[in-house]
Order: C-alpha cells, then structure tokens, then sequence
C-alpha cells in the first residue's frame, strides 16, 4: 500500500471515494491505495464467503465481501475487509448505509505485500471494534490458515491450522469451516 495524498479529513476522505472509481483505505489522515488480488485471492475470499453465507441464513448474521467499507472509530481507520460478518443491526456511519461502524468477524485472505500489515496495525484497528470477536487469516500461497478469538478476560488466543480436513469452529457466528473446502480450485505450485 502507498500513500496517496498527504494529510485530510475523514469527511474529505468519505467525499473522495464515494466519487472514485477505485477503491482506498483510510490510516488517520492518509489515503492509502490499495493492490490488485490474485486468481487464489479470488478463489479464497469467494469459497469462504460461499460457506460462511450459507451457514448464517435465518440467523441475525450476515456476511459480506470487500464492497463494504468499515470505519474503527478509534484509530480514524477506514478499510474494505475481505470479508466481514456482522451480526444483529448494521451499525452504520451515516444515511448513506455503506460504512460500517462495527464488526463480528472479520477474515482476510494474506498477500505477501499486505501480510504484515493485516496481522499487526490492522489487527490492532480491527480490535478496537466493541463487538469483535474472531478473526480469521488465510494464506494464499498453502493451505494455512490462523484464527484468533477473544477470550473472556479480553486476551486474544490462536490456534493454526494447516490440514484440508481441520475443521475452523467461528463461535461467535455459529459456523464450522472446513479447511479445505476454502482452497477449491486453489492450485498451488510444487
């Protein structure tokens, strides 16, 4: 991610993307553009997606991709989730209802130029939210994928899973992931 542009308000950054063609994040007073994804992102945001969308239907949760932009209050963060589960009303930035303001869940599919960034600064955004409670990191590049939950005392703990058949348990939405499933049609290389 590079800066583009030097230091603006949010309610500048909210006038300019509403209007923009392309997508960028907010970090407290920059805009940040964002890279393009990969055929294995794709394939990854959309398996996951796919599963967890079909398992919270009748449930007061729901799942979306990275066209819904979330703002963490606290840090002046705006960010495009590749998926991000809310659960009982959307709460909303403002009367245009395309930003939310809190999340469940939230899962992203690792890049190399981004990996980093998602499992320290943004996680530390993410964590700022009052209702969230698990977040789900996915490798591209092999089957792998790191889950962190919140505990009742507030500590975060991981657990890591690497087999096709490992089974992901999203207490907070009621889901069951089977690892596998998220890499169809994910070819990788030998």
């Amino acid at each position: 991610m590079n800066p583009a542009s030097s230091y603006i308000s949010t309610e500048r950054y909210l006038e300019i993307e509403r209007a923009a063609e392309f997508r960028s994040e907010y970090i407290d007073g920059q805009m940040v553009t964002g890279t393009g994804g990969t055929v294995h992102h794709a394939w990854i945001v959309s398996n996951t997606l796919f599963c967890i969308s079909g398992q919270l239907r009748g449930s007061s949760c729901a799942a979306s991709n990275s066209d819904l932009r979330l703002f963490c209050a606290q840090h002046r963060v705006f960010t495009y989730p590749d998926i991000v589960v809310t659960c009982g009303p959307a709460r909303l930035l403002d009367a245009r209802r395309d930003t939310i303001t809190d999340a469940t869940m939230i899962a992203e599919v690792l890049s190399p130029s981004t990996k980093f960034y998602d499992r320290g600064e943004k996680f530390l955004f993410y964590r700022s939210l009052p209702s969230f409670s698990e977040y789900l990191l996915l490798s591209q590049d092999k089957i792998f994928a790191e889950h962190y939950r919140r505990q009742l005392d507030g500590a975060w703990l991981l657990r890591e899973f690497d087999s096709p058949t490992a089974e992901i348990g999203l207490t907070s939405i009621g889901c069951r992931l089977l690892l596998g499933s998220l890499y169809e049609r994910v070819e990788f290389e030998t």
